[in-house]
């Protein structure tokens, strides 16, 4: 009997029953792609770590290095269960030429390096250690993604001829967030080139206890061993992984619940618009005796058969779309090996979505027992009372055409059948908005100041050369000369000894100079301009439990200096654990040194920055917006595919919405309809009050969802964005996408929809619709 009822009400009404199909598909599959790409990307970040035995801490260091005192650390410290260090041959990108293509103008620090002997391996595509031959390189995989090289392919090192053999998954410097880039080469290449760069080592250490990596960190700082370089742990690396495939991923989530938000919704009123065409028909089964609970199985059997069709269809759709969205973390990290645990996990979405409607559609037929069955039979339609828009008289109306007034005196009159439209229309404006600004966000050149990065024009890295501070100051006379050129700092950093509550000590990396010329974005506080202050990053301020107003005692020349802190800041930068000071101190050896400038004119800035590269070769030099988009290039790429999405999901939403709800507002108005018809008024009329109707709402709802926006999605944005170090964040909206054309395309959508939607007005006759 269920199967003929079911069959026959959906043959009478494909249109929406196609619609909420459309929606229970669009929420199950996003729910389920959300699922399997979370527990792909977790599971091919661990797969890739376990295959390459990645470190659990590493130390880079440029400078002398004593073996032997580090071999004699790791053998005393008992949780260490395996120890090495490996060289990374710093080369000038002008040295590394791709078939006549050179690295001169990249930002990452690339280098040499040698197979890791015990840990810290180099893979191939498939997985494997790489065993590389005599001649023979490897190539980071982000040169195969923007094509600079090819397998079979000439590269041109110092000099030296090589064949690309293949490309390499690098488990510490794989993201674009990493500075670095490591080639493979055979030892005996290695050692042939290793006169022509700058040496750097890393110290590696596996534990046997990953718990105690904080302990051994301390007690690694405390023994005073090499710490001339960034220090970065095990977590850190799995985050740096993670970053751009969890952004996306992270904006999916959100948009999948909000669909699923707006799919109950659409049921609702899928669902209440098929209680008002059957309306009479409810009537009479009550009147005949049937039972609330059998007539809601009836209602309820249907939508579990399309509940049940829209999440098959979902759970297709995202087997379909998953391919594409896991081409990027396959490529970068392999396959995951809970990919039948990700499938698991996308069932269990599923069938999350499909319960929840169940219970959904269950409790809005709940209503039935407020129905009438004299009132049903009687009218056909249910009789409630208008109320609010008292004042709202059409003798006192002077501003509006009477169908504008009309409508709007209607909604006003009606606000709680309107609500969950207006609802719908806030949250699409939402999903359209915030990933949006997200994205314009990241992509634009003040995102660098949530990253511990001064804002400028050009950037100049002074780093693995000798007489850093001599260089700098020969760049910093040019810089003097230069007319074109309106202000300049550089930072310089070195290494300090901090100590910490219970008396040990805790290597600081120090950036020295005036921070007020490039300012961060100081999530607390402010930056330093006395010499008893210093601002931390936050990493550094959890680690060393320190806040605003804090004393951190410094050792400076085996004399303790006390320090204020004054400000907390955000940085992704060398390993992240970094902070800020303006003191002199010329006792301890400069690591590297950061020149910013600022030009006259800004579309000077690549001619500039080609021309200082040409003159200064010691130095990496870079236009900001270059390393902005060789730095965060595959996270912007990512989350502008995701905003995209976004505003595709929103539109079809608030056109598929609008159209229902259009659709069931006739159904329910066929009364008040045939009596205006009754009065005079025309079609035209009717429809011009209906889009004066769904017009006013979109307007309100417009408003309400950029305000939501721009408050709470603000707030989640900066949520997502903290998970990787920015814990200060502030929308960089763009006014012309964001408060112009979005709106329009809303209000396109929504007169399409307002149009077919009351398509219908001209088939209602007086007659047929008017009782006594």
């Amino acid at each position: 009997m269920y199967y003929r009822i079911i069959r026959k009400d959906i043959l009478k009404s494909k249109v929406i029953t196609l619609t909420t199909m459309i929606f229970i598909a669009a929420a199950a599959m996003l729910v389920s792609l959300a699922a399997i790409l979370v527990v792909n990307l977790s599971g091919a970040i661990d797969t890739l770590m376990t295959q390459a035995k990645t470190p659990h801490f590493m130390q880079m260091h440029s400078g002398e290095i004593d073996t032997g005192r580090l071999t004699a650390f790791a053998e005393e410290y008992g949780n260490v269960d395996e120890f090495q260090v490996l060289e990374f041959l710093n080369v000038d990108g002008a040295q590394i030429i791709f078939e006549e293509r050179s690295l001169a103008d990249n930002v990452q620090d690339n280098g040499l390096s040698k197979q890791g002997e015990k840990f810290d391996y180099l893979l191939d595509l498939d997985g494997n250690v790489i065993n590389v031959s005599d001649g023979e390189i490897y190539v980071p995989i982000c040169y195969m993604r923007d094509n600079t090289a090819k397998v079979g392919g000439k590269a041109v090192i110092c000099g030296k001829e090589f064949t690309v053999a293949g490309f390499l998954r690098d488990s510490q410097m794989n993201s674009m967030l990493s500075s670095s880039k490591r080639f493979l080469v055979s030892e005996n290449d290695y050692m042939e080139i290793k006169g022509l760069g700058s040496t750097e080592y890393l110290i590696e250490f596996r534990l046997k206890d990953l718990s105690a990596l904080g302990a051994f960190e301390t007690a690694y700082t405390s023994a005073g061993l090499e710490t001339n370089g960034p220090t970065i742990t095990y977590p850190l690396f799995k985050m740096i992984n993670a970053i751009s495939d969890g952004l996306m991923i992270a904006v999916i989530l959100l948009v999948s619940a909000l669909v699923v938000a707006i799919a109950f919704m659409c049921i609702r009123f899928t669902l209440l618009a098929k209680i008002e065409d059957d309306y009479r028909e409810i009537g009479v089964m009550k009147a005949i005796g049937l039972r609330v609970t059998d007539i809601k199985k009836i209602y309820l059997a249907k939508y579990a058969a399309i509940a049940m069709v829209g999440c098959i269809l979902g759970f297709a759709l995202s087997f379909v779309l998953r391919g594409i969205l896991l081409e990027n973390i396959r490529l970068y990290m392999g396959e995951s090996e809970n990919s039948s645990f990700a499938l698991l996990f996308g069932i269990i979405g599923i069938l999350l979505v499909f319960l929840a409607i169940i219970a959904y559609v269950n409790g809005v037929l709940k209503r039935f027992r407020k129905i009438s069955a004299a009132e049903a039979i009687r009218f056909g339609t249910s009789q409630e009372k208008s109320a609010g828009a008292k004042h709202f008289c059409l003798s006192r109306n002077r501003l509006f055409d009477t169908n504008i007034f009309l409508g709007v005196k209607d909604v006003l009159a009606r606000k709680s059948i309107y609500v969950t439209m207006l609802a719908v229309l806030v949250i699409s404006a939402f999903i359209i908005i915030v990933p949006q600004n997200l994205y314009t966000t990241i992509s634009s050149k003040s995102f660098i100041t949530y990253m511990g990065i001064g804002s400028s024009d050009m950037r100049i890295d002074i780093q693995q050369t000798d007489n850093i501070s001599e260089k700098s100051v020969e760049i910093l006379k040019t810089m003097k000369g230069d007319t074109t050129i309106s202000k300049y700092a550089v930072l310089t950093t070195k290494t300090f000894k901090a100590k910490t509550e219970d008396g040990l000590e805790e290597s600081i990396k120090i950036e020295l100079g005036d921070h007020s010329i490039f300012p961060l974005e100081y999530s607390e506080g402010r930056a330093p301009v006395a010499e008893d202050e210093i601002a931390l990053s936050v990493i550094n301020a959890n680690e060393l439990d320190k806040k605003v107003g804090d004393v951190i005692p410094l050792v400076i020349e085996g004399k303790e200096k006390k320090l204020t802190v004054c400000g907390v800041y955000s940085d992704i930068t060398n390993g992240g654990k970094t902070a800020k000071a303006v003191f002199n101190d010329n006792s301890a050896d400069i690591m590297w040194s950061v020149i910013y400038a600022e030009l006259m004119d800004k579309s000077l800035v690549g001619r500039t920055a080609s021309e200082y590269a040409n003159r200064f070769h010691f130095a990496k030099i870079s236009g900001i917006d270059d390393y902005i988009s060789q730095t965060f290039g595959p996270t912007i790429s990512s989350i502008r595919k995701a905003s995209f999405a976004a505003i595709a999901v929103a539109l079809i939403i608030t056109l598929l919405v609008t159209l229902l709800f259009m659709k069931m507002l006739v159904a329910k108005d066929r009364y008040s309809i045939a009596v205006m018809k009754a009065f005079g008024f025309t079609n035209s009329d009717i429809t011009a009050q209906y889009v004066s109707r769904s017009v006013f709402v979109l307007i309100v709802g417009i408003v309400l969802g950029t305000l939501l926006a721009n408050t709470l999605g603000e707030i989640l944005a900066g949520i997502l964005i903290s998970s990787f170090g920015a814990s200060s964040f502030k929308f960089a909206v763009n006014p012309l996408s964001a408060y112009l054309l979005s709106p329009l395309m809303m209000v396109c959508s929504v007169l399409i929809a307002t149009t077919i939607g009351t398509s219908g007005v001209g088939q209602i006759k007086i007659s047929e619709n008017i009782k006594e």
